[in-house]
């Protein structure tokens, strides 16, 4: 995904380690199950940093992040990963759009990449050398609508995410 990089990258890394460790540990009957959770409602974008645009940054993770078709309740993925864990299931992928961003990329990974890239040019870029100061977003929601976060928001509460 595009403005994740980091992100992106260690969930990479962690699949192929415990794809490695699931087939090492076999042997000793120890089950590894690998999650891909996708966006999670969770509230941390309050507590999550950004870079560059970031009132830009910060409204379009928020919203996303509380989202009902992008994004998946915090409960009901522990729900779904424990019973995931309990029936030694190899792999989990959360989400819907989760699940349609491994599968595009698996079938058709030249569009994907097009679609990336389409994608990116709708995000924020980047702002000026203010734009290199990391923030929090709980300092970044006086241009975001209410509307636009209350599910996100929502979560901060149920999860005790607010500002530390």
């Amino acid at each position: 995904m595009p403005h994740l990089a980091p992100y992106s990258a260690s969930k990479f890394a962690l699949t192929g380690f415990s794809d490695a460790i699931r087939t090492e540990l076999a042997r000793d009957n120890i089950h590894v199950t690998t999650v891909s959770p996708g966006m999670m409602r969770t509230g941390s974008h309050v507590n999550a940093k950004f870079k560059g645009n970031h009132d830009m940054e910060f409204a379009w993770f928020a919203a996303s992040a509380g989202a009902p078709l992008i994004s998946m309740n915090a409960d009901r993925a522990a729900r779904k990963i424990l019973a995931a864990c309990r029936r030694g299931q190899p792999s989990l992928t959360l989400t819907f759009a989760a699940r349609g961003a491994i599968l595009g990329n698996a079938l058709f990974p030249n569009l994907t990449g097009y679609m990336m890239k389409f994608v990116n040019r709708f995000l924020p870029g980047t702002n000026n050398e203010e734009g290199n100061q990391s923030l929090a977003g709980s300092q970044l929601r006086r241009l975001t609508p209410k509307w636009l976060t209350q599910s996100a928001d929502a979560a901060t509460a149920r999860n005790n995410e607010n500002q530390r």
